[in-house]
């Protein structure tokens, strides 16, 4: 197949015949510029627009060229239907037909878009030529007003008005809904900026930005432009007001001036709550009642207090400062934490009877345990070392009739006053045991006054009845002098005579103390949370810390949760005084407690809580207590001290490591040695605890060159070797008093020894040698005494001392001797000295020291 001539033509487009003629315009005017200072200034100003079509302009139309499709050359030529225009021999009638209603609509749809924008472009010519009109009649008029009157550059205006918006004749709405969306106003340019925005200056030109007469545009397609604080024409032809905007100043002065009358203004003051601690911040209460830390700190300044907003004030301060701003206040503790731990009182109708607790007292050796043994049927003396009490024990008796009786022993050594006391405070009823053959003791009327101090009941049981010098009547009759007066001589005292060791009279004891009960009618609430105290507390070897705890009312079960002091815990078990689990213990009755988490102290109070977390509170805030006070303690005796040293001289320290098996015996030797203290003597005591003897017992005393001594407890192996090692003394006791009796005898060897003189003799000299080399010798003959050659002598003429010093020779013909008897002549140097003369008297003495006691 070959290709022809009409293939290689082009195919034509669709084409006007003639096109629009449009030329740009430029319009020109002149509008006055204003400047600061007055000073203003005419620019002109060029407005390019292209130039639109009007009704009566000619234009030249194109004839459209339609192309006429080709056939392809193969097929036959064949002669075009009648009606058609010329076109290829492929298309048909029809189509030929529908190509050309297409054409033809194509020419009439944009005949119809020419003259819709060619009347639109009309009407805004129009409306821009009135708006010629009236501003060029302004400027005219503006001129006229000028060349009457200049005004002054501080009058002028700053800005003209050039329109006056209520005569603007109405602009034409172009927005019409088949209407094109206008792109957004383009800047007036002037001979000093091109069409492209960028700036060619010339000398002393200067640009000015305005924008295009054109149809307003929606806001919200376009970004708002920059406001300008000077007029261009766009502002001033379509009358949009524009002022000039607040300085900084001025919004600095009126934000002052708005503050000042906030401050002016009396508001309402919220009346708030303040809590207020023992002490508490300037800041913290600053912000509890809401104003300003300056204002408080005014308040204070005012008070004659300077502080700072993070220093502490006292609760005091605070409270007055809450009431002076108008607040109310609630103090608070930090002690609240303890309230609530002692229940309310039981009701009358849930006390039950129980019990009575008693407490045996009296002097040591006059059979207290012995007396108990023989009502429990039990041999808890023969287990004391040295045969006395050292600690606080509890037990119950259970009588024939099923009634029982609480128990308490108390040592009768003088070091154990705190047992003594702690006891009679938890009692009901005091049992006096007085020995018929011995009588008031020391110990005994100090056991009279804890139980008046304690007011409770006494019952005096005269022990040793059995004894053949026995003499109960002198028993009462001392007891007497002490104002405790017996049934027999009329008082209310309560007596029996009774003897531990035949078991006389035990069972006639025991109807006078439930008698004395019955009098007092004790009873206790069960049925609530266990109250108790602490009787005594220690280690052992496999259960750990163990108290005995005496129940004051409610009942104890295992599982507990507990707070005794400064420690807490869980009841983990419950054993009676006869070594047995139990699993409850119930009002009067005393049990070994396991489960504690540390030692309590003796005499501490029992209580049951709620949770573990208000126990550790608890515990935590009464430890924090303790060891603040033993911080000042501490502080203030080592101020104390340093005092006394600086005036009476250095002072010894006898610095120990006391462990024992209780809590009581501690107690009891601390008390008891810090009485040994004197001004030249002091005992430290470094540490003092319950249990065995450890390493880190050894490596305080170490450190301090002190000794540990063991009270009826040992020192495990490690510690043992360290002791060695470290050379650390260490001295076990099983009896208290010797223990206070070593300790003395090492506080009487640190003591500074008295000096005493001891006169020896007189020596008269009856001639005075000079020899060469040696000095003055003396011949003298001893009238009186003895005189020794390493002894101090003083030097007498006519009976006033004239020297005192030493001997440095003592001969006896020509042999040096240490002493000469009285009746004997000798020859004497004295040392360092030889103004001596014939008839002078020399007195000899020495100096012996004598050793102190405590």
């Amino acid at each position: 197949m070959t290709k022809t001539a009409d293939q290689g033509e082009k195919k034509k487009t669709l084409t006007l015949s003639k096109k629009l003629d449009v030329k740009k315009v430029v319009e020109s005017d002149q509008v006055r510029q204003s400047f600061s200072h007055g000073r203003s200034k005419t620019v002109a100003v060029e407005v390019k627009r292209k130039r639109v079509a009007m009704p009566g302009d000619i234009v030249e139309e194109k004839p459209v060229e339609i192309p006429t499709p080709q056939a392809p050359q193969e097929q036959p030529a064949e002669e075009p239907s009648k009606g058609t225009i010329s076109a290829g021999k492929h298309l048909t009638e029809e189509e030929l037909t529908n190509r050309l209603k297409v054409v033809q609509d194509a020419l009439k749809a944009g005949a119809m878009e020419t003259e819709e924008r060619t009347r639109r472009e009309a009407e805004e010519a129009e409306w821009r030529r009135q708006m010629d009109e009236l501003k060029s009649r302004q400027m005219e008029e503006r001129s006229r007003k000028d060349t009457k009157q200049e005004p002054s550059p501080s009058e002028q205006p700053a800005e003209p008005d050039l329109l006056i918006p209520d005569l603007l004749p109405n602009k034409p709405d172009t927005h019409h809904a088949d209407a094109r969306p206008t792109p957004p106003p383009s800047k007036v340019i002037d001979d000093d900026e091109d069409e492209e925005g960028g700036s060619r200056r010339k000398s002393g030109g200067r640009g000015i930005e305005a924008k295009k007469l054109a149809a307003p545009v929606a806001k919200k397609d376009f970004e708002q432009p920059r406001k300008l604080n000077r007029q261009t024409i766009t502002r001033a032809l379509s009358g949009e007001e524009e002022s000039r905007g607040r300085s900084l100043a001025s919004l600095r002065r009126a934000r002052q001036k708005q503050k000042q009358s906030m401050e002016q203004t009396e508001q309402l003051k919220v009346v708030r709550e303040v809590i207020i601690p023992d002490t508490i911040n300037v800041g913290e209460l600053a912000n509890r009642m809401a104003v300003r830390g300056a204002d408080v700190i005014k308040a204070l300044m005012k008070l004659g207090m300077m502080v700072t907003i993070n220093q502490p004030i006292d609760a005091d301060t605070a409270e007055l400062l809450c009431s002076e701003f108008g607040h109310k206040f609630k103090r608070i503790s930090e002690s609240d934490i303890e309230l609530g731990l002692r229940g309310e009182d039981d009701a009358g109708t849930d006390l039950v009877h129980r019990a009575p607790v008693v407490t045996v007292m009296g002097h040591v050796d006059h059979g207290k345990t012995s007396l108990l043994d023989a009502l429990r049927r039990t041999d808890v003396v023969s287990g004391e070392a040295g045969g006395i009490t050292q600690h606080i024990g509890a037990y119950q008796v259970t009588l024939k009739s099923g009634q029982k009786i609480t128990f308490i022993d108390t040592p009768g050594h003088a070091a154990f006053t705190e047992m003594r006391a702690r006891g009679a405070n938890v009692t009901d009823i005091v049992v006096l045991v007085v020995a018929a053959d011995d009588g008031i003791m020391e110990q005994t009327v100090e056991a009279i006054h804890h139980a008046k101090a304690a007011k409770v009941p006494m019952v005096v049981a005269i022990n040793k009845m059995d004894k053949p010098d026995a003499n109960p009547e002198r028993v009462r009759s001392e007891l007497l002098q002490h104002e405790v007066v017996l049934e027999e001589f009329g008082g209310e005292v309560l007596s029996v005579e009774v003897s531990a060791k035949k078991l006389l009279n035990l069972d006639l004891l025991e109807e006078k103390i439930l008698l004395q009960a019955e009098v007092l009618d004790l009873k206790s609430n069960p049925n609530r949370s266990a109250e108790g105290v602490v009787i005594e507390a220690q280690i052992d070897k496999g259960r750990g810390t163990v108290a005995t705890v005496l129940i004051q009312r409610g009942t104890l079960k295992v599982g507990d949760i507990f707070v005794a002091g400064s420690e807490w815990g869980r009841v983990r078990a419950l054993v009676n005084d006869h070594g047995q689990k139990i699993e409850f213990a119930t009002p009067a009755m005393p049990a070994e407690v396991l489960g504690f988490n540390g030692v309590p102290s003796a005499g501490d109070e029992f209580f049951v809580v709620e949770t573990e977390a208000r126990a550790r509170e608890v515990a935590e805030f009464r430890q924090r207590r303790e060891r603040d006070a033993r911080a000042a303690a501490s502080a203030r005796n080592s101020m104390e001290q340093m005092m006394t040293q600086i005036a009476a001289g250095e002072v010894r320290e006898l610095p120990l490591v006391i462990k024992s098996d209780v809590q009581g015996s501690l107690e009891a030797i601390q008390a008891s040695l810090g009485k040994l203290s004197t001004n030249e003597v002091n005992i430290r005591v470094l540490h003092g605890g319950v249990g065995g003897i450890n390493e880190s017992d050894i490596t305080l005393a170490r450190a301090s060159n002190g000794i540990v001594i063991g009270f009826n407890v040992r020192t495990n192996p490690q510690a043992r070797e360290l002791a060695k090692r470290d050379n650390v003394e260490i001295r076990y006791y099983s009896i208290i008093y010797d223990v206070i009796d070593d300790m003395k005898g090492m506080m009487s060897g640190m003591l500074t020894p008295t000096l005493r003189e001891k006169f020896l003799g007189f020596v008269e000299i009856r001639q005075v040698f000079s020899i060469s080399k040696v000095g003055k010798v003396a011949g003298c003959y001893v009238t009186e005494g003895l005189v020794k050659r390493d002894a101090k002598i003083r030097l007498l003429r006519d009976n006033v001392v004239i020297h005192e010093g030493a001997l440095k020779s003592l001969k006896r013909f020509k042999d040096e001797v240490k002493e000469v008897k009285e009746s004997y002549e000798c020859g004497i140097v004295l040392e360092n000295y030889n103004d001596i003369q014939e008839k002078d008297i020399l007195e000899c003495y020495e100096i012996e020291s004598i050793a102190r006691q405590i």
